[in-house]
């Protein structure tokens, strides 16, 4: 018997604790970077989510240090 294993889900919106994941970063960063407003985020409610296409532009915006 074999077992299927389920393809990750492409998200379009991210909650804090699911970005800091995505960019191997901890909790606490995303929330100050998000308060600083380095890195947008929406609301819905009470909820704050990360769009995809805004932690793309975030690492996009990201200047490697020189060698």
């Amino acid at each position: 018997m074999s077992t299927a294993i389920a393809a990750p889900v492409d998200r379009l919106l991210y909650k804090p604790e699911e970005a800091a994941e995505a960019l191997a970063i901890g909790r606490s960063t995303v929330y100050e970077l998000m308060a600083e407003g380095t890195l947008k985020y929406i609301k819905l409610g009470r909820t704050r989510r990360i769009r995809r296409a805004d932690l793309e532009a975030y690492v996009a915006n990201l200047n490697p240090l020189p060698h």
